[in-house]
């Protein structure tokens, strides 16, 4: 991975706002939150706690993901959300470009994911002591030499998406820690977070906010 740090300058781009939470567009290369060091200090919670200073982290997306991220603006709000990502009531659809085209058009990965230690932050499939990963896949697109993907991940392990798309077989095009050869060559990683639904802090309502992919 480039270990320069260059995110994007791109202005905020608000998806939803009410009294409970802010939905925001991540752009891809800018960090969720802060890294270790001042170089890596900006990242996306920062600069909403600017426009939105009560905002507060519920999740994350890696730097290099682009799409659909969500802020609590109360506490109860963060409570509430942070325990259905905890139980998996939230739903989350992802978009992806990956190498080659599968034979079938829809499955279900099911491969346990720790941490790669001697090549952090590579994460890898370990049966042994893995923790359980579940991730639904269909194919949207057949592109050629490359497919569109509709990913449904059921739990939120670290690089869960990316390492089971390489564990299939069809690594994410531009994922500067998993992809080789061409399939290195893009400007981006090519994994958008397209849609999350959830139910709204206040009353339970089930709210559902989009990003279109922008590749």
């Amino acid at each position: 991975m480039d270990a320069t740090y260059s995110p994007p300058m791109d202005p905020l781009e608000v998806l939803h706002l009410d009294h409970e939470v802010i939905v925001l567009n991540k752009p891809a290369g800018l960090l969720s939150v802060p890294g270790k060091g001042e170089e890596l200090a900006d990242c996306l919670l920062t600069r909403v706690q600017v426009a939105f200073p009560d905002a507060l982290l519920v999740h994350r997306l890696d730097r290099d993901t682009s799409g659909v991220m969500i802020f609590a603006l109360t506490r109860h709000a963060q409570r509430n959300l942070s325990q259905q990502f905890e139980k998996r009531t939230t739903k989350k659809t992802y978009i992806a470009r990956v190498w080659g085209v599968p034979t079938e058009k829809s499955g279900t990965i099911d491969l346990p994911l720790i941490v790669d230690w001697p090549n952090r932050p590579r994460q890898m499939v370990c049966h042994a002591t893995g923790k359980p990963a579940q991730t639904d896949w269909r194919m949207v697109r057949d592109e050629g030499c490359t497919a569109r993907m509709r990913l449904s991940p059921h739990t939120g392990r670290s690089h869960q998406l990316r390492v089971h798309m390489l564990s299939l077989g069809h690594v994410i095009l531009g994922d500067p820690i998993y992809a080789e050869g061409p399939a290195a060559e893009f400007p981006r990683l090519m994994l958008h977070s397209e849609e999350l639904r959830f139910k709204h802090p206040d009353g339970g309502q089930m709210t559902r906010v989009r990003s279109k992919a922008p590749f």
